[in-house]
């Protein structure tokens, strides 16, 4: 299961809906096409310096909602917690990397930091009790 799981998320091209909260409450909510899950349980993102990534040092938790429409709409929201963040290395030149080639090397620019998350919940996009298995 882990491999489809795996195979959906990194399906690309493909964004999704990335979203934080300050340790105050505030949310913030941004399009993302960099998640990349590495492992059964570990998703690692490039993010600037910004809303996102100073909400993440302030408050751990995040979740990443992947949606799509084939006949329906189906989708899942991938809750996670943040285990560490680089503001440089290996991890980020790589992504940086990657960037470029899909976005462009100015949209490669604006990363500055990445940050390792371990999924701690998955749920469908839309809840009907059938498990985020029969959403993807």
């Amino acid at each position: 299961m882990a491999s489809k799981l795996m195979d959906y998320f990194n399906k690309q091209p493909r964004i999704g809906i990335f979203s934080t909260a300050s340790k105050d409450g505030k949310v913030d909510s941004a399009i993302f096409g960099s998640p990349n899950m590495i492992d059964e349980k570990t998703v690692v993102v490039a993010t600037g310096k910004n809303r996102t990534f100073s909400n993440l040092q302030e408050n751990p938790y995040a979740i990443y909602l992947i949606m799509e429409q084939d006949t329906d709409w189906k989708g899942i929201r991938v809750y996670m917690k943040m285990k560490e963040s680089a503001t440089s290395g290996e991890m980020l030149d790589t992504i940086k990397s990657q960037i470029a080639k899909m976005a462009g090397e100015e949209a490669a620019q604006m990363m500055s930091a990445t940050v390792t998350f371990e999924i701690i919940e998955l749920r469908p996009l839309v809840d009907m009790g059938q498990g985020w298995e029969k959403s993807i």
